[in-house]
């Protein structure tokens, strides 16, 4: 068995699953700043200033377990992370799609040419 293959219960599946998970309720706190909820969000400072807080700590564990993930994958983790942080959030689902499509060509060994 190749040393290289990725199981699917590998490291690095788990941190670009916990990566996926924040980004999606990071997705969902900006989401909540939007026109539809807006009004709803900023009714009550309180509920304004927690969807803030929880957008940001998501954010940032996104950031941290993306980073982490491409660490794992020996992959440049300040490249992959400067991608995710500047194109938020278009670049983070490419940088997700990306390492999960690298992870998965490394956990299907090619055949012998």
């Amino acid at each position: 068995m190749n040393s290289a293959v990725v199981r699917p219960d590998s490291p690095e599946q788990r941190a670009l699953t916990a990566s996926t998970l924040a980004l999606v309720v990071a997705v969902g706190g900006v989401a909540m700043f939007l026109p539809p909820l807006v009004r709803h969000t900023v009714e009550l400072p309180l509920r304004a200033a927690a969807v803030g807080l929880a957008t940001a700590c998501a954010m940032l564990l996104h950031w941290v377990f993306l980073g982490l993930a491409a660490q794992r994958m020996q992959r440049s983790v300040a490249g992959w992370v400067s991608l995710s942080v500047l194109l938020f959030p278009v670049g983070s689902a490419t940088a997700l799609i990306l390492l999960g499509w690298f992870a998965d060509e490394r956990r299907t060994p090619r055949a012998a040419m």
